[in-house]
């Protein structure tokens, strides 16, 4: 689980980590006109590796899969430690993005022939768990190594994790054979998907709410170009399953990416923070990690449910309480904040992220039920849905204008709405 766990959160810290040195690195190495693209290639090449877990495991199996993931991690992370410029530190990126999206999709996929299906909740949770840790984890470590000048030792760092982990693979994974017949990549499935999110991670740094809307219109187009690839071809990203009438995992997985979309209300709590409610930097960017806190804090917690029961309103719940956090954060909102309104904002982000943290583990579980290619599949979503979601805010937040309190409610009443979905959704699975 420590292996699993590790590979899953290496990914998850670098989403963040380097957005909080890259001013630090901009001013050694140049190139600012690249400065939006470090999180755009890190994202695009996380969901391609992320897609191709199911062919890295009937290519070389578990602990070859795991290698590969760790190895390219671990390069990556090197060639951006010794970058001398912005182009090599965005391949560094991309190396990076592609071993930590392999590692993501592995960690779920392993987890349904690691471990007896009793423990998947557990396992799952843990997983899952290391998005909300990484989220909390990646702009703190990344604000303390740039206030020191030291980005070049963050990535340093990061590459002996990845290597720590990669030589325990062969110790503590169970192994599996390669498979014979090699399963074939889905080639046009793949260039439709890498089209869909580049173009909505690009709407996020794009300038004008009009352009943002535009790009993300265009990222819904190719989505549903990819939809309807899969559906006819016989090479698939995700399960035949996903695609069947009657069969619940499209909607697992729909439930999973609307949760998955509400964590991208962080990235701008800092900002209300320091400009509506006063607080320093420091402060507000730790305001920042509450829903990723509470999503992991719950999430252990609620996977020790085994009663069928309890699992369904855990699953039902999800939705309701992630919407009404985000609606509630809505309510509070004012210019100049009283101090004590201001704390009142931690609870009610905690309550938003206990809403992930409650349903993701069983729902998780459900979709390992189809099997191992559905299991890498939730990585997969997760990974896209928080891409998707990030642009989506950034539109949101441009329709306040100048006005941060109504930024602040265009956001949170928005994505109260969009997450309030779920409750419909979920009841399909």
């Amino acid at each position: 689980m420590v292996v699993m766990a590790g590979g899953v959160l290496v990914g998850a810290v670098n989403i963040y980590l380097a957005s909080s040195m890259l001013p630090t690195a901009v001013a050694e190495i140049g190139g600012a006109d690249f400065y939006a693209w470090s999180m755009t290639v890190y994202l695009v090449a996380m969901v391609v590796a992320t897609m191709l877990v199911g062919q890295a495991l009937s290519r070389f199996g578990n602990l070859g899969a795991y290698l590969l993931g760790f190895a390219a991690f671990a390069v990556g992370s090197l060639a951006c430690a010794a970058s001398p410029a912005m182009p090599v530190l965005l391949l560094g990126r991309c190396v990076q993005g592609l071993g930590a999206g392999l590692l993501s999709g592995l960690g779920f996929a392993v987890v349904h022939t690691a471990l007896p299906q009793r423990l998947w909740a557990r396992g799952n949770a843990l997983i899952s768990a290391m998005y909300g840790v990484g989220n909390f984890l990646g702009p703190a470590l990344g604000g303390l190594f740039a206030q020191f000048g030291s980005w070049r030792l963050a990535f340093v760092v990061m590459a002996v994790a990845a290597a720590v982990c990669g030589a325990a693979v062969p110790r503590v994974l169970p192994r599996t054979e390669r498979t014979r017949t090699q399963a074939p990549i889905p080639a046009v499935s793949l260039t439709l998907a890498v089209a869909a999110t580049a173009a909505v991670s690009v709407a996020g740094v794009l300038p004008g709410t009009a352009t943002k809307a535009v790009s993300i219109a265009a990222a819904l187009l190719l989505v549903l170009g990819f939809l309807a690839q899969e559906r006819r071809s016989g090479v698939r990203v995700f399960p035949t399953a996903t695609y069947q009438a009657g069969s619940p995992l499209k909607w697992i997985y729909l439930t999973i990416g609307l949760l998955a979309f509400g964590v991208a209300v962080e990235s701008f709590v800092p900002l209300f923070g320091q400009r509506l409610g006063g607080l320093p930097p420091l402060a507000a960017g730790f305001f920042g990690a509450a829903v990723s806190l509470g999503w992991s804090a719950t999430q252990v917690l609620s996977s020790t449910a085994v009663q069928a029961r309890t699992m369904r309103r855990l699953r039902a719940a999800g939705p309701v309480l992630l919407a009404l956090g985000f609606l509630l954060q809505g309510l509070v909102q004012r210019e100049n904040a009283p101090i004590w309104l201001v704390l009142l904002w931690v609870p009610v982000l905690l309550l938003a992220g206990s809403g992930i943290g409650v349903a993701y583990p069983h729902l998780s579980v459900a979709a390992m039920a189809e099997g191992e290619q559905a299991a890498a599949g939730i990585a997969t979503v997760t990974t896209t849905s928080t891409a998707f979601g990030t642009a989506v805010a950034g539109v949101l937040v441009n329709l306040g204008g100048d006005s941060v309190l109504d930024s602040a409610r265009w956001l949170l009443f928005g994505f109260a709405v969009i997450t309030a979905t779920g409750v419909l959704v979920q009841r399909r699975v």
